[in-house]
């Protein structure tokens, strides 16, 4: 028997041969419809832990299961046919050891079908990052600002900001290169800080809250729509706000039910174009 890959898919490997080219582009997606959508315009598509914030209302990602990102992984790469589809590993799912992130990390892909993990951690995490790459799962490794370290930092604090901090930076980043990572995102850092990471690595690295030099740029796709108001990070632009259009449409839809202007003939089955449908 012989499996055949979606030869217009992109790759960890697409994605490494994409450093210091054209930007790579990426968003975030939870679901199959928004997965569907953005699919044709983004090389990468994250599925986030930042899930636990954006549909479920939690105060961090802390409260991520490893369930939830499977179920979620998994609507998202039913609707995506080219984007690289990347899975964050929860909190409390990969930390303990590397066989527990070997463990957890083949589930998800297994289940998913996605085509690689993301972890977040310091040089902690180098031998599960070798671990991981040596037994065939891709990883992308997310330094910086980590919201799963939010009670360890005091909170979502800018990284990196004197020339320790960014030597220690670029170290590490080196160190996952060497670990075998395919790629890197850095949040939330000094952009002197991103820059340099970025020119010191020979893979990809994407930056959110970072810096334009970075080889691309990720951001949560209802920021940059207008659909997560909790909390707008300065670094999230807005390219259009639904919240009012879909209020508006849900008030339409409302305010017709109630007149009984919805539904129509047209939308029922076996009821005649010229029977009228009065309300009570």
């Amino acid at each position: 028997m012989s499996i055949h890959m979606n030869q217009n898919r992109v790759t960890p490997v697409t994605l490494q041969k994409m450093k210091g080219k054209p930007p790579i582009v990426a968003l975030t997606a939870y679901e199959k419809p928004m997965a569907e959508l953005i699919d044709p315009h983004v090389d990468m598509i994250i599925v986030g832990d930042s899930v636990g914030m954006v549909v479920y209302g939690q105060d961090s990602t802390l409260g991520v299961t490893l369930e939830m990102m499977i179920n979620h992984g998994l609507a998202v790469t039913r609707g995506a046919a080219h984007a690289c589809v990347i899975i964050d590993m929860p909190f409390g799912s990969y930390q303990e050891s590397p066989q527990q992130a070997f463990r957890h990390a083949s589930q998800v892909l297994i289940r998913t079908g996605a085509q690689a993990v993301k972890l977040e951690g310091g040089a902690e995490m180098l031998d599960t990052t070798r671990f991981l790459t040596q037994r065939g799962i891709p990883v992308m490794p997310h330094i910086g600002l980590m919201p799963q370290h939010v009670n360890q930092l005091g909170g979502f604090k800018t990284q990196a900001r004197d020339a320790a901090a960014i030597e220690a930076l670029v170290r590490l980043a080196k160190d996952f290169e060497q670990a075998g990572a395919f790629s890197i995102l850095i949040e939330g850092t000094s952009e002197l800080a991103a820059r340099t990471v970025t020119a010191e690595v020979s893979i990809p690295v994407i930056g959110i809250g970072a810096s334009p030099a970075c080889d691309g740029q990720v951001l949560v796709t209802e920021d940059i729509l207008g659909l997560f108001s909790d909390y707008t990070p300065k670094f999230a632009k807005r390219y259009i706000d639904l919240s009012p259009l879909i209020t508006h449409a849900c008030a339409e839809y409302a305010r017709e039910v109630r007149t009984a202007e919805f539904p129509t003939a047209e939308h029922c089955f076996g009821l005649s174009q010229t029977t009228k449908v009065t309300a009570d």
